[in-house]
């Protein structure tokens, strides 16, 4: 197996991209070359969490999953919520807001 290392360019230290060509690896900051033999030995191996859907109930003991904020529950009254956001929308478009009740664990999100 290679060093960990040879993934990075020796020149500027920029993170290879896996060849395309196999011809050569170019690396796309300084334009440096190398053989792809770097990557030849060295395994490749993905991870990716499971998210809980929006949709799906949680426990009664909710959690915050992001930041608390001052903003009432439409469902109970509880003035606090957990938040977080996401750019779901082309960039030029405001981001999405989701709400998590802490006390009912009510969820909603809201286009800004």
């Amino acid at each position: 197996m290679t060093s960990i290392d040879t993934l990075f360019c020796p020149q500027c230290r920029n993170i290879l991209d896996y060849p395309t060509d196999h011809a050569f690896v170019t690396c796309s900051v300084c334009g440096q070359q190398q053989s792809p033999e770097v990557f030849e030995k060295h395994p490749f191996i993905t991870k990716s969490k499971i998210k809980v859907s929006l949709s799906q109930p949680q426990a009664e003991s909710t959690t915050a999953e992001g930041a608390l904020i001052k903003e009432k529950c439409p469902k109970c009254g509880n003035p606090e919520m957990s938040f977080h956001t996401m750019q779901l929308r082309s960039a030029d478009e405001g981001q999405t807001v989701f709400y998590v009740c802490l006390k009912c664990s009510f969820k909603y999100s809201l286009n800004t």
